[in-house]
Formats: C-alpha cells, sequence, structure tokens
C-alpha cells in the first residue's frame, strides 16, 4: 500500500508556495510543484531540489494537467497589480481556466482541492472588518478586476462543483502576506517598502497614506493552509486568513524606515484607481473552525523579512 500523501501545489515556485511545499515535505508528503515561472522563481525551490518525495513541472495551469494525487492546493496566479496587470487577459485565463482544470483534475482523481482566493473579492469594503459573509463591494469593469473578479469566479467554480459533483472542496481568502521570499519588484507595499529603505530611495505611499492594511506573516498563513486542508469534510470555506491586526500605510513606512536605519523620505503620490481604503480580516471563523490566529508580531515579521533583503540585495543588484 501506497504510504506518503500525494500533494499537488500549484504555483508551487512562488512566495507562498515555496512555503507550502517545504512544509509539506517536512510533514512527510510527496510534492508535485508546478509553476509557469511568471511569477515564482527556482531560487524559491532550490533548496527543496535534492529531496526525493520533490518533484518540479513547468506547466501552466490554464492547460489540462494529468497526474495522479491525493491533495490539491491551487495557488497559482501573479497576486500583485503590477504583475496581475501585465497581462489581464491571461490572469483572468488563469483564474478561470486554471480552475475548471484543476477542479477537473480533482474531480477525475478524487482529490480533496485546495484555493487559494483572496481578500482582493470584498474589493473596497463598505463594511469593516470583512467577514465571510460579505459579498463585496468589487468594480467588475476596473483594472483590477482581472484579478478581483477572476477569483470571484474561481469561488463560484469550486462552490459549484463541490454542490453538482460533491468534490471535496477547501477555499481561503488571503489577505496581505509578507515574508521572506517576497518578488523584490512584485509592487506590494512591504516589499516596496524594505527595498526602497534599504537603496536609500524614497519611500513611495499612494494617497496620504492612511488606507489600512493588515500583515500577516508567511508561516502563520501557511498554519493556516494546513489546518484548513486537514479540517473535517464539512469546513470547506470560505474562511478568512489574515492578520487582524490594522496599521495605516504610513505607519508601516514609518516602522521600515526606522528598522532599516533608513535616511530615506516619504513622497506621496495620487492613489491608484479602486485602490482599497481599508483592509482588515474577521477571523471568527478560522478561530472556531480551525483553532488558527496568527502568533508573529509584525516587527518580528518585518525583521526577518528586512534580513531577507539585505542578504539578497547585492545578488539581485549585480
Amino acid at each position: 500500500m501506497y504510504g506518503r500523501k500525494r500533494v499537488l501545489v500549484t504555483g508551487g515556485a512562488g512566495f507562498l508556495g515555496s512555503f507550502l511545499c517545504e512544509r509539506l515535505l517536512g510533514e512527510g508528503c510527496e510534492v508535485i510543484c508546478v509553476d509557469n515561472y511568471f511569477t515564482g522563481s527556482r531560487e524559491n525551490i532550490v533548496h527543496l531540489l535534492d529531496n526525493p518525495y520533490f518533484e518540479v513541472i513547468r506547466h501552466d495551469i490554464t492547460f489540462p494537467l494529468y497526474v495522479e494525487v491525493d491533495e490539491i492546493y491551487n495557488l497559482a496566479c501573479p497576486a500583485s497589480p503590477i504583475h496581475y496587470q501585465f497581462d489581464p487577459v491571461q490572469t483572468v485565463k488563469t483564474s478561470v481556466h486554471g480552475a475548471i482544470n484543476i477542479l477537473g483534475l480533482a474531480k477525475r482523481v478524487k482529490a480533496k482541492v485546495f484555493q487559494a482566493s483572496t481578500s482582493e473579492v470584498y474589493g473596497d469594503p463598505s463594511i469593516h472588518p470583512q467577514t465571510e459573509a460579505y459579498w463585496g463591494n468589487v468594480n467588475p469593469i476596473g483594472p483590477r478586476a482581472c484579478y478581483d473578479e477572476g477569483k470571484r469566479c474561481a469561488e463560484t467554480l469550486f462552490f459549484d462543483y463541490h454542490r453538482q459533483y460533491q468534490l471535496n472542496i477547501r477555499v481561503a481568502r488571503i489577505f496581505n502576506t509578507y515574508g521572506p521570499r517576497m518578488h523584490p519588484q512584485d509592487g506590494r507595499v512591504v516589499s516596496n517598502f524594505i527595498v526602497q529603505a534599504l537603496r536609500g530611495e524614497p519611500v513611495t505611499l499612494y494617497g496620504d497614506g492612511s488606507q489600512t492594511r493588515s500583515f500577516c506573516y508567511v508561516e502563520d498563513l501557511i498554519e493556516g493552509f494546513v489546518r484548513l486542508m486537514a479540517a473535517p469534510d464539512d469546513v470547506i470555506g470560505p474562511i478568512n486568513l489574515g492578520n487582524p491586526g490594522e496599521f495605516t500605510i504610513r505607519q508601516l513606512a514609518e516602522l521600515v524606515i526606522e528598522m532599516t536605519g533608513s535616511k530615506s523620505e516619504m513622497v506621496f503620490k495620487p492613489l491608484p484607481q479602486d485602490d482599497p481604503t481599508q483592509r482588515r480580516p474577521d477571523i471568527s471563523r478560522a478561530k472556531e473552525k480551525l483553532d488558527w490566529e496568527p502568533t508573529i508580531p509584525l516587527k518580528e515579521g518585518l525583521a526577518r523579512t528586512i534580513a531577507y533583503f539585505e542578504r539578497k540585495l547585492p545578488e539581485w543588484q549585480g
């Protein structure tokens, strides 16, 4: 009888995916990492390549995939505005065609399947903090819609496959997450601020810096993923995963400048269209159903992330 659980991770060479692959290997799983390297990086998984239970397939999930697995984590999709707006049509295809292909695979092999959804399904929210019962406030024709609506449609597909085919699904709505292995040019606020501060460049804020975000350290988030996948079969989600601690963007900038010892000054630019003014998860459901909540404070997580960027910046600059 086959002993190890076989797990497929799409987007496995990305920021979140690489940490998930690492965690699953540590738990004795056989892991198949699938990535097309649009935003993922071989560097994120190079330390795993010697593990005999780790396999990498270069593949775009907008095309069908045929493997035999017990569980699937679908993380494949560019997640920062710079990357998902680069080719918005492909972003929608990745979310929608990709979900159809992954759900079809899960149906064929009777695998449990996890969808990495996003807090962006809430849009610019009119309630605060955001609960899973909130249907969202999304502009369906705006520049962020390729990601927001693509992820909303993916959730629809997951729940329809669950209702129509009794597929065993899990849906997590991920809030802002940060940590080592973030792409240095992904345009996300934590990596942007750290790179600018370490280089002594002006730290760029959009709007007046009063908009809020909640920042979850990557290891806390991965713990939430694993707990949701292992939960009883009636716990399908959607479940918010994020840190309920809320900070203004200006507070984050000031903290990064202080922690890096930078001489950078803050500069302010216009707020991008449809950029949410508030973002904070209500994680009551995660606490109740998964006994999960973040444990790593922002300053501790930032210290680890800054140390990573300090090591890597000289390599990236050549």
